[in-house]
C-alpha cells in the first residue's frame, strides 16, 4: 500500500461540560430555557463544518468512518455510521461504519480512512463524537469503566479510571519518577494552554501551581479507595466533555480532483495501532502498547522523537502525559518529567505538547478526541492556532490517542506540505 494519505482540513466543535460558559446545568441562568447539543446535533455540526472548511462537496465523499466509545450509554444511540449518512443528503448510501476503541476511538477512525486511501479510496471522512453530560459523575464513570476489564476491575473505585492512573502516580512516585510538583506542572501547562483556546472546555478555569500540587477544597482528592485517594486529585484528571470533530482525508488523486495540490495539505507519514492485552496488568513505570505503535510509526516515517516539533499526545490524567512522553521517545524511561522541569513542552519549548489544553484543558469527549488531535496539529501546521499559535509553524508532528488503560494505542506522524 503505497498510496500517500493527506489531511484536508476539518472542523472541532467547542468542547463543554460543567465550568464551560455555554454549558447548560442546574447552576446556569439559562436552565431550563436551553439545552446542550446532542450527539447528533454534534456530529452534524462537525461532518457539515468540515466540509465547508475544506470546501470538499459532500458528494465527493466516497466513504466515513466515526469513532465512538458508549453512544448507546450517555445518549441510548448506536448504529452512528448511518448518523453520519444522515448529516447531508449526498452521503446518504455511501460506506460509513463507527469503529470503537475506548478512547482511542477517534484515532482508528482516522486509521481506518488512512488505510482506505493507502487501498484506493481517494476521498474519506473521518469523525469523533462523544456527549458524556447526560449522567452523574458516578454513573458516568461506570459506562466509561468499560473501557478497562470491567469484571476484573470495576472493583476497584467508583472513578474506575481515576483509580486506575492514581495507582500509576503511586507506583511512578515510589520509584522515584514523579513528585507532586511534576504532575502540577503538567496541570498548570494545561490550563494556560486551554485558557488562550476558544474551542476549550477549560477555557474561562485558571489553575496555580500551589492549588495544583495540594488537595484542598478547591482540588480534591476524590477516591474511595483509600489506599490511592492520596495519589489523585480533580486537577490531574482530564473533563467530562461533550464535543465532536471532523476530518478529511484523501489521496494525491483527490487532491487533484479537487483542484489542491500536496502543498494544500498535511501528509501522514505514518499511522500505527498497536492492542494490548485487556486481561492482563502491564507495568505501572510504562506504555508499552503505546511504544509498540510509535516504534512501528518511526520505522514507517523513517523520523526520530528530535525531529518532531509539535505533539499530541494523550493526557487523561497528568501521570499518563509524562508516561506518553518517554513511551514515545522524547524522553528515556524515568526522565519524563525532566521535559515539564526545563520547559521543553511549553508553547516556548523546543517540543510543544498539547498546545490546545489536551484532554485536561481542552476536554475530553472520548470518540472525538483522536480525531481533534490530528486537527490540531494541522492548525498549528496552518498557522490557524490564534492566541495558542506556535512562534514558528512547525513542519513534522505526531499524534498519540490511548484507549483504556494503555490498551489501545495510535500514533500518527505528519508533515506539513
Amino acid at each position: 500500500m503505497s498510496r500517500t494519505a493527506y489531511v484536508l482540513g476539518g472542523h472541532i466543535t467547542p468542547f463543554i461540560g460543567k465550568r464551560h460558559p455555554d454549558f447548560i446545568w442546574k447552576n446556569h441562568p439559562d436552565f431550563g430555557t436551553r439545552t446542550n447539543p446532542t450527539l447528533e446535533a454534534s456530529i452534524q455540526a462537525a461532518v457539515l463544518g468540515a466540509l465547508e472548511a475544506t470546501g470538499v462537496p459532500a458528494s465527493a465523499v466516497q466513504k466515513g468512518w466515526i469513532g465512538n466509545f458508549v453512544g448507546e450509554l450517555f445518549s441510548s444511540q448506536g448504529h452512528l455510521g448511518a448518523a453520519v449518512a444522515g448529516c447531508h443528503a449526498d452521503l446518504k448510501h455511501k460506506p460509513m461504519m463507527r469503529v470503537e476503541g475506548a478512547c482511542a476511538s477517534g484515532g482508528l477512525a482516522f486509521a481506518s480512512a488512512v488505510e482506505s486511501i493507502r487501498a484506493g479510496t481517494d476521498v474519506a471522512l473521518v469523525v469523533g463524537a462523544e456527549i458524556q453530560t447526560t449522567a452523574s459523575a458516578r454513573t458516568g464513570g461506570d459506562y466509561l469503566a468499560r473501557a478497562s476489564h470491567y469484571a476484573r476491575q470495576r472493583g476497584l473505585d467508583d472513578f474506575t479510571f481515576p483509580a486506575m492512573f492514581a495507582r500509576r502516580i503511586k507506583a511512578m512516585t515510589e520509584a522515584g519518577h514523579v513528585d507532586a510538583d511534576d504532575l502540577a506542572r503538567a496541570s498548570v501547562k494545561a490550563y494556560a494552554n486551554a485558557n488562550r483556546n476558544p474551542l476549550a472546555h477549560m477555557q474561562a478555569v485558571t489553575m496555580d501551581f500551589d492549588t495544583a500540587r495540594t488537595a484542598s477544597d478547591r482540588n480534591p482528592a476524590f477516591l474511595g479507595n483509600e489506599d490511592l485517594k492520596p495519589w489523585l486529585k480533580v486537577s490531574d484528571c482530564s473533563q467530562v466533555s461533550d464535543g465532536a470533530a471532523a476530518a478529511i482525508v484523501v489521496s494525491e488523486e483527490g487532491l487533484r480532483a479537487l483542484g489542491r495540490t500536496p502543498a494544500d495539505a498535511v501528509e501522514v507519514l505514518a499511522c500505527e495501532v498497536a492492542a494490548g492485552d485487556l486481561f492482563t496488568d502491564d507495568d505501572m513505570l510504562s506504555m508499552p502498547t503505546t511504544r509498540a505503535a510509535a516504534d512501528r510509526a518511526w520505522a514507517a516515517s523513517g523520523l526520530t522523537p528530535s525531529d518532531i516539533q509539535v505533539a499530541e499526545v494523550h493526557d487523561c490524567f497528568t501521570i499518563a502525559e509524562i508516561l506518553m512522553y518517554e513511551a514515545l521517545g522524547f524522553a528515556e524511561p524515568g526522565h519524563g518529567r525532566d521535559l515539564l522541569r526545563d520547559g521543553a513542552t511549553d508553547l516556548s519549548g523546543r517540543i510543544p505538547v498539547n498546545t490546545g489544553g489536551g484532554l485536561v484543558g481542552f476536554g475530553h469527549p472520548v470518540g472525538a478526541t483522536g480525531v481533534k488531535q490530528i486537527l490540531e496539529v494541522v492548525r498549528q501546521m496552518e498557522g490557524a492556532c490564534g492566541d495558542y499559535q506556535l512562534a514558528t509553524r512547525p513542519e513534522v508532528g505526531l499524534c498519540a490517542n490511548m484507549g483504556g488503560d494503555d490498551k489501545t494505542a495510535v500514533v500518527s506522524i505528519l508533515r506539513h506540505g
